[in-house]
């Protein structure tokens, strides 16, 4: 069957993706994922909702009670000015690590998916890269929404906003590396528990509702050790158009984050697929 034939058999999502993205090992999975996503697009666009209604909670009920808090650059802004950018990276970290845990735990313990793949010209990192890069593309859906919500609401402030963008594009790829590792360590499915428990404490405790200022000493070290505050850290830089060197350090260990996942997923399926 052609690409063009696929992309009309494919829906709407399919048709809308890049044609590059059809060019490479690699993409056959991104083509793959988005072939079963156009069949079940409800589950996909869902995802986008759950940050959204925060973010008009805060709008509309606690963002009334708090008048401003101190911004990354000293100066006071409104709390839902403060929260958006947190609730846009933890988005773009829930959408990948979705994805990378999951599905990649069902295609790999059940499905035999990967084993399938491997019979082709498809290799292990192929598959790494694939898997990732969809879930970075739907974190990005994500990204895309909630940003086109925050401007309709005023809340971007300069046109250094632009960057929180490609920032969530780097959130969901480290998140997504470093999940996809972690679900070739998974044996059930009751152990997704261990996710939940993992993430539910980054998302509430990343600065993702108030200020790092707010923890004693010895928990503001722990704290800068979530890679999530490090995203959000930077897209509340961005997002008030501050510049410092700080953000090179955020930067590098999100960047480590996801070339690390990358490399242990590729050993892990290496190693589990062709023993």
């Amino acid at each position: 069957m052609t690409v063009a034939a696929q992309r009309r058999r494919g829906g709407l999502l399919l048709r809308i993706l890049p044609p590059g993205l059809y060019a490479g090992r690699a993409s056959k999975l991104v083509e793959r994922s988005a072939l079963a996503y156009s069949r079940m697009w409800l589950i996909l666009v869902s995802g986008v909702f759950e940050p959204l209604f925060y973010l008009v909670a805060f709008q509309i009920g606690f963002g009334k009670l708090v008048d401003e808090v101190t911004g990354p650059d000293g100066r006071p802004m409104s709390y839902v000015a403060f929260v958006a950018p947190a609730l846009l990276a933890s988005s773009a970290m829930n959408g990948a690590i979705f994805d990378s845990t999951f599905n990649v735990f069902f295609k790999f313990r059940y499905a035999k998916t990967y084993e399938a793949m491997l019979a082709t010209p498809i290799g292990p990192f192929d598959i790494a890269v694939g898997e990732i890069s969809w879930a970075v593309l739907r974190g990005g859906m994500y990204a895309v929404a909630f940003f086109a919500v925050m401007t309709a609401m005023g809340l971007v402030a300069s046109p250094w906003a632009l960057m929180l963008i490609p920032i969530a594009l780097l959130v969901a790829f480290a998140f997504a590396a470093i999940g996809m590792t972690c679900a070739t360590f998974l044996r059930s499915p009751s152990q997704f528990d261990y996710v939940n428990l993992a993430v539910m404490p980054l998302f509430l405790f990343s600065t993702t509702f108030y200020p790092l200022s707010v923890y004693p000493p010895v928990l503001q070290v722990v704290v800068q050790c979530f890679p999530l505050y490090h995203g959000i850290e930077l897209m509340r830089e961005f997002a008030v158009g501050t510049l410092s060197w700080s953000m090179l350090g955020h930067l590098a260990y999100l960047l480590a984050l996801a070339v690390l996942g990358v490399w242990g997923v590729a050993r892990r399926l290496t190693r589990l697929l062709l023993r």
